[in-house]
């Protein structure tokens, strides 16, 4: 049973792992190229788009695939709204492997917010140091506000994607421990951190650290996704996928008589 897994997340690898130790199923990996040397897995795995919504449906359909699975990040939302309509145009089976979003704790002194460039605007006009964790391809809207310190952090080299006079990059992949993420912040004196709410156990650390450190937190609202079944672990994707081919199967063989 062809699955494709449209990754990138720490749920996707989970995923992946486990359908890895299933003969029945012949997975394929999906990621959107945007990390250089992303992590090797186990199972066929692709790099790049599909060319929207009507080239992932070919797909689909030129490789009779069985069931999608959409593990993308919280934030993914092209990919996201592609599958969904992909899938409904190829009429296959789409499951959303979705970590719940962070919720707010006692202590927490968070602005939420609804996009990167609002982001920007919460951090005010006075000088602060920022550390900023929302991706490098969101780092350019901070080049509006060049009067903070930045300190970002970052998978890819950030290069030139945030032309401002005082930057401290590091390039690091998580996960990141609340007791590291509360020292890294006190060594550069941030004053602020600027994130999204992604949700997951990987990069919590830094939210737990800024409580701890009674920092404010400018934090980006996950947008509503599409609304497809979804769940919230890998072992209840793997569940899914296989109670649909259980049906396939009975399907097939009723066909058959």
């Amino acid at each position: 049973m062809r699955i494709l897994i449209l990754g990138g997340t720490t749920e996707a690898t989970a995923l992946v792992r486990l359908l890895a130790e299933r003969p029945a199923y012949a997975p394929v990996l999906s990621l959107a190229g945007r990390t250089a040397a992303p992590a090797a897995a186990p199972v066929e795995t692709r790099i790049g788009g599909f060319g929207g919504a009507a080239g992932l449906a070919a797909w689909l359909a030129a490789h009779r695939v069985a069931a999608v699975v959409d593990a993308t990040h919280p934030f993914a939302q092209v990919i996201s709204r592609n599958a969904a309509a992909a899938c409904r145009a190829a009429g296959v089976p789409l499951l959303a492997l979705r970590r719940p979003a962070w919720a707010r704790r006692p202590g927490d002194r968070w602005r939420e917010v609804d996009g990167v460039p609002e982001a920007v605007r919460a951090l005010g006009a006075a000088p602060r140091r920022v550390f900023v964790t929302v991706g490098r391809l969101e780092l350019a809207a901070f080049a509006a506000a060049p009067q903070h310190a930045y300190l970002v952090r970052t998978i890819e080299p950030v290069g030139d994607a945030l032309p401002v006079p005082d930057l401290t990059a590091i390039e690091a992949r998580g996960p990141f421990g609340e007791a590291q993420e509360r020292e890294l912040m006190r060594r550069h004196a941030v004053e602020v951190l600027v994130t999204k709410n992604s949700g997951g156990s990987a990069t919590y650390g830094k939210v737990a650290a800024a409580r701890a450190l009674g920092l404010p937190v400018v934090i980006v609202r996950p947008p509503v996704p599409p609304a497809v079944e979804a769940v919230a672990e890998a072992g209840a994707a793997l569940g899914w996928l296989d109670r649909h081919r259980a049906a396939s199967a009975a399907g097939a063989t009723l066909r058959g008589v």
